[in-house]
């Protein structure tokens, strides 16, 4: 079975809202060029590809890509880190319910990966609960940063510690880099931001010793990790020469790499090569980022032309994915 772990969908509900003009979502529909877009107030604008919200239509394009089954999550920018406790907790119902409709409509070919509103921890916990014993998903995605506090933060703990008590695995994507303002132009924010982050959230899970704190929680990052595998040379060389990495007691950086798992969205063979190489065949799975315009439009191929081994390949296409999502 070819499982594609990262794919996202946007419930009808949630765009019907916006159309309706609902103020509190701070989003609307848009025309550029002939094509509908949904703009963000805090600064998000992408097309609102039919991909997002017609299972029917996904499932044509999924057999076109030779995928058997894709786990759903969210949009980002319906993260809504920003906005108001009722706000965040009825957007985080919607889509969750959303999925949910959707894996029950077509139980073969979706799995769900939820969403919490994790600048409230409480409620957060609260929501991860609900996903994982009342919906029955495996996986929850959240933000590189939310709202610019790092996954390092004290306050986040209690959310690791019930995500690692009920054997979740966190999907954590690139969330709102665009404040960064070297990323203002060349869609910089999406080709360097998105990698950068990713990064960053991973090294404050490793330095601020979380991973230590919660050895048996899994997370998997997008985009191949971003900069961080291909640079973790210059991570375990500064462990070694300087005293800050140092300052939570953690082992050497890499070591962690068994509690980390990636996606397979690099875009370049030699990169995915490379990753397999570092983290083992047993860490990565296949990804592809549909429906944006930066997805990975032959993942199968992709991975089929980056590893000749036959059994690298059948873990990394869906083996991998159907033992953590608890799939035959």
């Amino acid at each position: 079975m070819k499982i594609d772990i990262h794919s996202h969908y946007i419930p009808h509900e949630f765009i019907n809202l916006v159309n309706e003009g609902c103020p509190e979502l701070k989003a609307k529909i848009i025309e550029k060029s002939g094509s509908l877009f949904i703009q963000h107030e805090q600064g998000y604008a992408y097309p609102l590809n039919k991909g997002f919200y017609d299972l029917e239509y996904r499932l044509a394009e999924m057999e076109k890509a030779k995928i058997d089954m894709a786990a759903l999550s969210s949009a980002p920018p319906l993260f809504y880190y920003d906005a108001d406790v009722e706000t965040s907790c009825e957007v985080v119902s919607l889509v969750n319910d959303g999925i949910a409709e959707a894996v029950r409509t077509y139980p073969n070919k979706f799995a769900g990966v939820g969403n919490v509103s994790l600048q409230y921890v409480d409620k957060a916990i609260e929501q991860l609960e609900y996903i994982v014993r009342h919906l029955g998903f495996k996986a929850v995605q959240i933000g590189s940063n939310i709202e610019g506090k790092q996954l390092d933060a004290p306050e986040l703990l209690p959310f690791f510690a019930k995500a690692e008590e009920l054997g979740v695995l966190i999907i954590t994507h690139p969330y709102y880099v665009g404040a960064k303002n070297a990323l203002e132009k060349y869609y910089l924010t999406n080709l360097i931001g998105n990698p950068l982050d990713t990064a960053l959230a991973i090294a404050h899970l490793i330095f601020g010793g979380v991973l230590d704190k919660f050895p048996a929680l899994k997370f998997c990052f997008a985009h191949g990790g971003g900069f961080l595998p291909y640079q973790i040379g210059r991570l375990e060389h500064g462990y070694k020469v300087r005293t800050e990495p140092k300052i939570h007691g953690i082992k050497p950086p890499s070591s962690y790499f068994n509690q980390l798992y990636f996606d397979s969205i690099l875009f370049d063979e030699r990169a995915l090569r490379y990753l397999i190489e570092i983290v083992e065949p047993g860490q990565i799975m296949m990804g592809t980022d549909y429906p944006f315009d930066m997805e990975e439009t032959n993942p199968v191929e992709f991975i089929n032309k980056a590893t000749g081994d036959k059994d690298y390949k059948n873990m990394i296409l869906g083996g991998n994915a159907a033992e953590i999502f608890g799939l035959e």
